[in-house]
């Protein structure tokens, strides 16, 4: 039996192992700043206050910028109760919120989810109570 062919094929199998590992390693590398950027908490505030509504949506949400920065915000509402031709969500203007201001959300119904989101933050979700 020959065993100068196994070597080779040995040595290129080793090789491209190494390399698989060595982009691996890399990419892990990469990403770790991004996960960890997205592990800080949105510094809001988040309180609901129950207002008189013709509409039948009697709820609003105050969310307080507590940073010390003018914070980006993009935001979403997944709504509990929906008609068949209506969207499942509704989309809110993009924000900019200076500190210490509030952003008002209005128009939420009991069981509503308010989705807020903010490059570096991990998104913030608040779900609208039932009472108050």
């Amino acid at each position: 039996m020959n065993n100068s062919h196994t070597l080779p094929v040995c040595s290129s199998t080793r090789r491209h192992a190494l390399l698989a590992l060595a982009c691996a390693f890399a990419l892990s590398l990469v990403s770790v700043p991004a996960l960890q950027a997205a592990d800080k908490a949105l510094p809001l505030t988040p309180t609901f206050e129950k207002v008189a509504s013709t509409e039948g949506t009697p709820f609003v949400l105050h969310l307080k910028n507590d940073s010390k920065d003018t914070l980006k915000l993009n935001g979403k509402v997944l709504m509990a109760v929906v008609n068949h031709a209506m969207d499942k969500a509704r989309a809110l203007p993009a924000e900019t919120l200076d500190a210490g201001k509030v952003w008002t959300v209005t128009q939420l119904a009991a069981d509503d989810k308010v989705i807020i989101t903010a490059a570096g933050f991990a998104p913030l979700e608040v779900k609208v109570p039932f009472k108050l």
